[in-house]
């Protein structure tokens, strides 16, 4: 089991910056890759960004590439969406996924575990 916790959401205006983490615990041994993925009202769950376990690779939505950057510190157990020049089309719950499989991928399926998200909300 692991166990993913989001924080670092808020309410921001247009052209600002937040900082989203992620904080593993449980069965962190296993090389995972991590995801973000986001849901606004009445929208269905989409992907923001992935990372390898390595940190080597990574991907990213096309509406985010530019202006999101994920990383991860594996000492720490810490996954990070830093955000800036945000929108208010950007306004959404984010949440964590972790793939135990490493495969650091756009599809919320290949995902095993996920956080219970943090609502990150930006004003225009």
């Amino acid at each position: 089991q692991v166990q993913l916790v989001e924080s670092g959401g808020g309410l921001v205006q247009a052209g600002g910056s937040l900082r989203l983490s992620c904080l593993a615990s449980g069965r962190t041994i296993t090389p995972y890759a991590m995801g973000w993925f986001r849901q606004a009202p009445g929208k269905e769950r989409e992907f923001v960004a992935a990372i390898s376990w390595s940190g080597g690779n990574t991907d990213y939505a096309g509406s985010v590439k530019g202006r999101f950057t994920i990383s991860r510190d594996n000492a720490k157990n810490t996954v990070y969406l830093q955000m800036n020049s945000l929108k208010p089309e950007d306004t959404a719950v984010y949440y964590c996924a972790a793939d135990l499989q490493n495969r650091y991928s756009t599809n919320s399926r290949t995902y095993n575990y996920w956080g219970q998200g943090t609502q990150v909300t930006v004003s225009s």
